[in-house]
């Protein structure tokens, strides 16, 4: 009798901890993310049906007809269920995702901070670029990586000033995951600033950056106030607006955890620790959805994002990275929104 009250205890037990395991796992699913999915097929499939009224009169009548109405009639659904699954987290959930934390103010004085700039085929602008960087009063070094370029750019960089190495191994990524772990071999500096060698960013922002660095790990240089970016720039208006989209699908995946507007901003201040931890979970393998891969995992491993308005140029010379058009820059982020979504790719 002692045993069979002992089994029913354990089986009891065990039930209990699956209950509580199911639970714990539905309440970190990004239920607002899968909202958002759903209500967007929602509304495309009602637009096609829509859209569907040319053709239908244009001699389809009969046949597109059925299609039309089953679009527009059933596009309800996917919006319904996409409503109550974002609702499940904005009402029921959000409090619980925030994290429990108090605020941060970590004030720093006399920060220095390193510069790691990436480079490819910037012959033209790599070498303002170091000389505005090395101005500027808060900066220790300045660092080159150059992705494999085959003009002028390291000879022009290491002229200006700049320590300068070549990532041999093709990629965005490869190259953004050798800045850092060049900039990380300095130990005076605690801050580390990613940032580009085509003039699109400049040096004067670093001082709002580092007034940021005391409330978050990783501060991210937006590039969506309209009063700070130049009239013409490589990012053009589907670029600006999937640009925002995507980051806001960052934001719903980890809710509560950031707000955010740029995910493709390759201006950011990192402290060293912070960077320190999160590079091993990195996969330097992708290429231009790099950016977004890095913000997502430093999120999900509890590293605290804060974004800062900066200012934003058009850059020098032609643009080699997702910013070449729309269509480009459309895959780009069809990779982040895959990536986001799927999982990115293992560490080779």
């Amino acid at each position: 009798m002692h045993e069979s009250t002992n089994s029913k205890q354990d089986e009891t037990s065990a039930s209990s901890q699956r209950a509580g395991s199911v639970v714990a796992t539905l309440r970190v699913q990004p239920w607002l993310l899968y909202g958002i999915y759903l209500f967007c097929v929602g509304t495309l499939m009602y637009v096609a049906g829509i859209l569907l009224v040319v053709p239908r009169y244009l001699g389809f009548y009969q046949i597109l007809t059925p299609v039309a109405e089953w679009l527009v009639w059933y596009s309800g659904l996917p919006m319904v269920l996409g409503l109550i699954l974002a609702l499940i987290d904005l009402i029921f959930l959000f409090e619980q995702k925030r994290p429990l934390r108090h605020f941060r103010d970590e004030r720093t004085s006399n920060a220095r901070v390193t510069v790691a700039l990436t480079a490819y085929n910037d012959e033209e602008s790599i070498g303002e670029a170091v000389r505005d960087f090395l101005a500027h009063q808060r900066v220790a070094r300045v660092i080159v990586v150059s992705n494999n370029s085959s003009d002028h750019t390291l000879k022009i960089a290491e002229a200006a000033g700049a320590l300068t190495f070549n990532e041999e191994n093709p990629g965005y990524g490869r190259c953004v995951h050798r800045c850092y772990l060049e900039a990380l071999r300095y130990t005076d500096t605690d801050l580390i600033v990613l940032c580009e060698g085509d003039r699109t960013f400049r040096s004067a922002d670093i001082d709002k950056l580092i007034s940021y660095a005391p409330h978050a790990d990783i501060v991210n240089g937006t590039r969506t106030v309209e009063v700070l970016r130049e009239r013409r720039t490589q990012l053009t208006t589907f670029m600006f607006y999937g640009n925002l989209f995507v980051a806001k699908l960052l934001e719903a995946k980890h809710l509560g955890r950031s707000t955010l507007t740029d995910v493709g901003s390759t201006y950011k201040l990192c402290h060293r620790p912070a960077l320190i931890a999160l590079l091993p979970r990195l996969n330097p393998a992708i290429n231009l959805e790099f950016n977004a891969h890095f913000m997502d995992m430093a999120l999900a491993n509890g590293l605290i994002i804060v974004e800062c308005p900066i200012t934003f140029h058009q850059r020098v010379g032609v643009s080699k990275g997702g910013n070449t058009d729309n269509l480009r820059a459309l895959k780009v982020g069809l990779g982040m929104i895959r990536g986001l979504t799927f999982g990115w790719k293992r560490a080779a």
